[in-house]
Order: structure tokens, then sequence, then C-alpha cells
């Protein structure tokens, strides 16, 4: 059964307008005509089903035949209806964006209309409007940018993870209350069914055509939010749902004219990270299936989710067509466009242009003036930000520098590097907890719990005096951890907390791989580790040292850590493997008094992950330890480059040796010679990269060089009947050989005498003959390896 919008909820906006045509002078996409019927397998029946513009087509038919009955026909209803474009705006991941540049995301969404025709937009979302928000909103619950979405007639919105942040009940309840849109996702389900919880689809109106948008959540969800909130809940496979739906539409009695899907997943990379969509969909996973596996009748796909921004042509499976496939990034950072040509008789799309569209840079004053719904988005917002700065505004501490996330082209939010923020925030969590009475030995962040910098820089606007360059206020350090997590302390066997380490390299419950394949956590300083990521899977960390000692995996570890991480959130699942402690304590009111008490703060650009490549276990005395650091430069913003490693053999506090190598783009080459005297055992090797004071140690262990093979010289004469003397030399450069020298026959020793200065005679007495081949084996000493050679026994006359 098909679940809309619930009935006696706000009705979804419907516009209604003359048709226009698409005057973007983008390049525009021409498609070829559907042709044929087709076949659709659905909730267990075959269905047969021509294309959408078959009710069109039968009318014009009818007209026909009527004509030729002699029958009257009402004046222009066989004539050609006018094409039609549709403008379809979208945002995805706006994250309670209430700032200074909301304006100026409601000036691109309103310049954008106004272009298109009023009545031929619709205003959509791919998810996650809300959570991870800025103080102004997150603080007032996020209402603000429900009221912000509804001013700008947010006609419906996908669900994102985020969505979900407080559980089915806070979704359902208040968020549905608030907002004018609806929230859709047909792959959301009632625990152990198949029965739908949420609306699948909504029908909308643009340019006198139906639209049905049809959306579907991020399978991961259960790793994204705290689990109690949704322990009732079933997440399936996205583009399942979704080709369930549009089957069941176009198997009704009024199939929709457009269908639009709305994805809250998306590619791991886009555009500005130069990937293609050749090469997302060759690796696979969640974005692959969505633009290989899209039911056909599926005119557009907007996404979201993995804040990357693309805009890409897709080929429709089956068919010879494209269709856009789009994301637009996050923040409102830029507003999608697709413009859809739709023919005005058979409503087949004929032509689309897609684009994400930059923020604008139009004045604000301009911008609240030429449109009314702007001039509203103001007003909401000056509210939330006066509001907002009523607490947000108290300084809480200081900071010497810039402490942020991980950068990438120039982008915040590197989810697979280590951060200075990161970092941070840890030390944070291990010392508030350790305060308490649970205790811990460590503090483990993960990197999506950061949703917000701490910069020096201060304000330019009416609060200038009090936040100064340098300053904390209390709405900036709640941006950085907006969640509102309790702190847990989770005692953890150092083995489990290894395979935490491991999982950095994400894998879902299934095995799956989701689209983001790796989260670098951060640590607190007393924390460091080695790993090689070219090793298989589960054997990638190499060593882990917590307070200067190597990792127990027998002991029992306390970390601190957020209630999301404690109960397995983003795919950390050997978390569960121990036992936790909720403190009582909130993320931000731990993080705020940790700010106070330890500001000013200043971000520390120590590696507490090391990337160490091509290290052996145990190195012979003489030879060369020879290892690749390949990622040694942080990138948060302020980051130095590092210039030079140190390698340091130690025994004990005795150094054996030392080398200095240069460090280029980040990477360096260690080739240290181990000298020949070096003593055999346990040894450490210290690596140390300036100026960052990224410095790890790792066990070594040296065994003795080999010892040199020296050269045996033997010969034998007669002596009559007596027998024979075999005259024997051992030389080599170490010195002067000593130790003994055996002579044998057929395996048994015949005669064995001792070196003298490196000579000796060997007298062989007796029935030996001549012909026979003896062997010459000397001892070896403490500076010689043992050694042989034969001789062949002369005439004894």
């Amino acid at each position: 059964m098909l679940y809309p919008r619930a009935a006696g909820a706000a009705s979804p906006k419907l516009h209604r307008a003359e048709p226009c045509r698409l005057s973007d002078p983008l390049l525009r996409v021409e498609l070829p005509p559907r042709v044929g019927r087709r076949t659709t397998t659905h909730r267990g029946k075959t269905v047969s089903s021509s294309p959408r513009h078959v009710r069109t087509r039968w009318a014009a038919g009818l007209a026909g035949a009527l004509l030729v009955a002699g029958l009257p026909v009402a004046a222009g209803s066989a004539s050609a209806a006018d094409d039609v474009t549709i403008n379809l705006l979208d945002v995805n991941d706006f994250h309670g964006r209430i700032d200074t540049s909301t304006v100026k995301v409601a000036g691109t969404i309103e310049q954008l209309r106004a272009a298109a025709g009023e009545q031929n937009t619709l205003f959509l979302s791919a998810g996650d409007n809300v959570g991870a928000s800025l103080f102004a909103s997150s603080s007032q619950q996020d209402v603000p940018t429900v009221e912000v979405l509804d001013a700008l007639d947010l006609a419906a919105s996908a669900v994102g993870n985020h969505e979900l942040d407080g559980g089915e009940s806070d979704l359902t309840g208040r968020l549905e209350q608030v907002a004018d849109y609806g929230h859709v996702a047909a792959n959301v389900y009632r625990k152990g069914t198949t029965d739908p919880v949420l609306p699948e689809y909504e029908l909308l109106e643009a340019g006198g055509k139906t639209v049905a948008f049809v959306a579907a959540t991020t399978e991961e969800t259960p790793t994204l939010v705290t689990p109690a909130g949704i322990a009732d809940l079933d997440f399936g496979d996205p583009v399942e749902a979704v080709n369930r739906v549009v089957a069941e539409l176009e198997a009704s009695g009024t199939p929709p004219d457009v269908i639009v899907a709305a994805y809250h997943e998306g590619a791991g990379a886009g555009t500005p990270d130069g990937s293609t969509l050749e090469q997302e969909v060759a690796d696979g996973g969640a974005f692959a299936d969505i633009v290989t596996k899209t039911d056909p009748e599926v005119d557009a796909i907007f996404t979201g989710h993995t804040h990357k921004q693309y805009a890409w042509d897709a080929p429709v499976p089956g068919t010879d067509r494209t269709r856009p496939v789009l994301q637009t990034g996050s923040y409102g950072e830029a507003v999608g466009q697709l413009q859809l040509t739709v023919d005005g008789d058979t409503d087949e799309v004929l032509s689309y242009t897609a684009r994400n569209v930059a923020r604008t840079t139009t004045d604000d004053a301009a911008l609240i003036s030429a449109y009314p719904r702007v001039a509203e988005v103001d007003g909401i917002v000056d509210e939330a930000l006066a509001k907002a700065a009523v607490i947000g505004g108290e300084p809480v501490g200081e900071v010497t520098a810039d402490i942020t996330t991980a950068y990438v082209d120039g982008k915040r939010d590197d989810r697979a590097s280590e951060s200075t923020l990161g970092n941070l925030v840890a030390n944070s969590l291990r010392d508030s907890v350790a305060a308490t009475s649970a205790g811990a030995d460590l503090g483990v962040v993960n990197p999506g719990g950061l949703r917000n910098e701490l910069l020096k820089a201060g304000s330019t606007g009416a609060d200038a005096d009090v936040n100064k360059d340098g300053v904390i206020t209390y709405a900036e350090a709640n941006a950085v951890l907006p969640f509102v997590n309790n702190l847990y302390s989770v005692s953890l066997p150092g083995s489990a907390l290894r395979e935490v380490l491991e999982q950095q390299w994400q894998t879902n419950a299934d095995g799956s791989v989701p689209s983001r394949p790796y989260l670098q956590l951060g640590l607190s300083d007393n924390v460091t580790y080695t790993f090689d990521a070219t090793r298989p899977a589960g054997e990638r960390i190499t060593h882990v040292t917590i307070d200067g000692q190597p990792l127990d995996p027998e002991r029992t570890y306390k970390v601190a850590t957020f209630s999301f991480l404690a109960t397995g959130g983003d795919n950390f699942r050997a978390f569960t493997k121990g036992r936790f402690v909720d403190t009582g304590l909130v993320d931000r009111d731990a993080w705020i008094a940790y700010l106070r008490a330890e500001s000013p703060v200043s971000p520390s650009f120590a590696r507490r992950a090391i990337a160490l490549e091509g290290l052996a276990d145990s190195y012979a005395a003489g030879s060369t330890i020879t290892a690749t650091l390949p990622k040694l430069d942080l990138t948060s913003l302020g980051s130095p480059a590092n210039t030079e490693v140190t390698a340091t053999l130690k025994q004990g506090d005795r150094t054996v040796a030392e080398g200095r190598f240069p460090v280029s783009a980040g990477s360096a080459q260690v080739s240290l010679p181990v000298p020949a005297s070096a003593p055999a055992g346990a040894l450490s090797l210290t690596f140390t990269a300036a100026p960052s004071g990224t410095t790890v140690t790792v066990p070594v262990t040296v065994t003795a060089a080999p010892k040199p093979v020296p050269t045996v010289n033997a010969s034998a004469y007669g002596l009559g009947l007596l027998g024979y003397a075999l005259p024997v030399q051992v030389s080599g450069s170490a010195g002067t050989a000593t130790g003994t020298v055996t002579v044998t026959r057929d395996g048994r020793a015949v005669a064995r005498t001792p070196l003298v200065r490196g000579y000796t005679l060997a007298l062989l007495l007796g029935r030996f003959q001549p012909g026979e081949q003896l062997t010459i084996a000397y001892s070896g000493d403490r500076r010689y390896a043992p050694a042989q050679t034969t001789v062949v026994l002369p005439r004894k006359w």
C-alpha cells in the first residue's frame, strides 16, 4: 500500500501556471522518445503499463475518432499543447546554517525561482535540513531552520539521518508539527515488518504537471544516530524502496507526469575532488546502485549525505537516454537546479539542464527588497541570532591560533584525515570523564561529531567589542559539538580497543563498505599508534602506545567518548564489547568547562596516527633499517609542513644509531644503518618529525651480525707407508682464525686438530688410498662462521 502524506497534515504546495519555455543558456540534454510498454513485478504481481503519456495520447486519439465519425469536438481539444519547463530547486545537508549567510541562500533560491517562473518551480530537499546545526538554530531545537524553509515554501524533503537525531518520536512529533513541508522516506519500516512508518512520496504540481517526489534515506542510518531512538525501526534498501513506490504510482489509475527521486545517500567524491561518475559507479556501493538500478521511469535524481558537489548525466538503465544526478555539497554553499522540459501533449521529458548554482553575492539589502520570502527569512534569522546572542555571546575561553577539522581542496570536514580539533576534543573528553568516579584512560572522538571550527579571528559584527580575536564564545564552542551527547566511560579490553582502531577502515554490519570508507578518530595526546594501510583488513594497526607503554591486549582500558560511539555508532561496533557507564555529563557542557579551565588553548600539530610502511620486526647488526612515513603533515588550518625526520635507535637510554632524513610533500624515506657492533636484543626505534613534533616509538629486534665465512685452503702429500700429511690454512678479513679442523671420510671423522695462528697440520696414518676424497671442516670461532673444503689424496710416493 502506498503511504502518502498523512491525512490531516498540511497539504503539499501546488503551483499552477501557464507553461513557459526554457531560456537558460546552459547546455541542454536532448532525450530520445520513450517507446513501447514495460512490465514490472509489483508486490508479487506482474503489472503491464504504457509510458506515462498514454493518457494524453488516448485523448488525442479519441478526438480524431470523433471527427472521423462526424461527431462534434470541442474547439482546441486536439490542438498541440505548449511544452512546459519545470524548475526544480534543491538543497541537501543544510544543517541549520542560521547565520549571516542564510539570507544569501534564500536570495539564491528566489533569484532562480523568479527567473524560471513562480508557478513552474518546486523547492525540494534531499535531507539533513536540521541537526549538527549552528548555535542560533541548535539552541532553539532547530525551529529557526524549519521556519526559514517554510518561508521559502519548501515543498517536500527526504528524511536524512539527522532528522532522526532525536529519534522517531521527535521526527514524527515535534518536527512534523513545526514544518509545513512533508518528510518523505520510502525505506523506513516498522521493526520486523515491511510496513512503512513515514510518507513514501508527495504529489506536487508545477507548470500544470503532476510531479511525484519519492524519497529514501541512507540504509546506514542505524549506525549514524543513537540506536535507542530508532529501536522500533528497520531501514531497507533505498533503491528497492524507491522502485517499489514508482511501480505502484505507474500502475495507478492516474500516474504522475514527472517522477523525481531524492536519496539521502550519495557519491563518495564529487567534481571538486576530480572524480567522475564512471569512477564513482565503478567503486560500487549505494551510489552505484542509485545510478544503475533506479527505475527508468524516474526522470531526475537528487542525492545528499556525503557533502559532495556534482551534477552528472547518468545513463538510464535499459535505454539510450540519460538523466541528471545531482548533489549540492552542504551548508547552502550551492543550490541545485534541474530544469526539465516536458512535452505538453505526451508528458515526456524532452531535455534537461542540471547545475549547482553558487550562493549569490548580491547585497543582502537588495535581496530583501526584491523578494518577500527573503525579507521573511531575514526577520527569522535576525530574531534567532538575537535570542542566541543572549547566551551565545558569552566568552568561555581563548584560543591562540586556529584549531580546526582537516581540510581538503580548501574545504573543512575531511573525515578521513586527522585534525587538531579532533585531538583537542579527545583531550577534553579524557580529562572531563577522568574527573568522575567512572574514570578514563584516554579519549576517542568520531570526526562526524565535529561540526565547526575554533578560529582565532574575532567577530566583525555587532558583538565585535566582546568577540575579539582569540575569544571563544559560548555559541562558537557549542557549534563544535552541537549534538548534545552524554559522555560515557567504556571499559574495553586492549584487544577490543585495537579492533576499534581497525574499524576506522569502515564496513557495515553486513560486510559492505559505506559511502565514507574511512573515518579518522581523534585521540587524546597520551595515545599514538602506527598503521600500514597496505596490509590486509584487521592487520593494519601495527603498534599502539598508551601513556608510553605498549597496548596490553589483556588489560582493561577506560575510554571516554560520546554515547553515540559507545553504543556502536559510525560502525565502530567493537565498542559494544565493553561495559559502559553514563557519566551524566553532556558533551557541550564538559567541552565548555574544559575550555574555561584550559584557556588559552593552542593547536597541537603532532600526529597521534602515524602511517609507517615497510618496517620489519627485526634487523641484523650491520644491516640497514628502511621504512617510509608517507603522511606526516596534518591538513588542519595552520599546520606546518614537516621538513625533517629524525630516526633514533636505542637500547634503554643509550643511543645505538641516529639519522636525519628530509621530508617532501609530507613523506619521508628512512634508511638508518645499524652498526655491526649493535647489541642484540629488544631495542626501540623513535621517529620524530620537525617542526610538527610528531613522535612515535616502536619496538625492533636486533640480531647479532652474521659472521664472515673464512677461506679454507688445504692440500695433501704422501708419507709413503706412513700415510698422508694435510696442511690446512684458515684465513679471512676478521683477523686470525682459531678453532679446530676436522677431517672426515665418508662422514666419519678421521682426524681433528686445533688451529695455531690460522694453521694446522693433520696427519692421516693407516690405510688411506690415493684418489680418496676427504672433507676438511673448520669449526668456526667468535670471529668466523664455520667453513669447509675438500681434498683428493695423491699418490703416496
